[in-house]
């Protein structure tokens, strides 16, 4: 059985998400970027859904990633007891949180399925 086209596109955009919260922040989303100026006017649906959505996770990633450090700027900078809390709770909640959503993705992509990220994701499949 062959598998759907633009699989292989989206298994590589859910794995380059990954790889940018969890192994090279910056580096793989430089790739998934590439990816998507590659393929997101060519892609097959499957292939454009999965772009977006790891496009936009992340976007929103960054975006939490910079609130963060900005809450802990505003709660006395990097030398109050505060910043362990606000670490904790952030990697707690919302990097697992985000990392789930990528594997979960990820599963999808290998199933030839398309996934819609809840809350931060775009409902933007039906572009390409």
């Amino acid at each position: 059985m062959s598998a759907p086209a633009g699989q292989k596109i989206a298994v590589m955009a859910e794995s380059l998400y990954l790889v940018n919260l969890l192994l090279l922040p910056g580096v793989g989303f430089i790739m998934l970027l590439w990816l998507w100026w590659k393929h997101s006017s060519t892609a097959p649906q499957i292939a454009c859904c999965h772009l977006w959505q790891t496009l936009s996770a992340s976007i929103w990633a960054g975006m939490l990633l910079v609130f963060v450090n900005g809450l802990v700027i505003l709660t006395g900078g990097y030398q109050s007891p505060w910043v362990w809390l606000i670490v904790g709770l952030y990697f707690t909640i919302c990097h697992s949180a985000l990392v789930l959503l990528g594997v979960m993705g990820l599963a999808k992509a290998m199933a030839g399925q398309g996934f819609h990220y809840p809350f931060i994701g775009t409902q933007r499949c039906d572009v390409c």
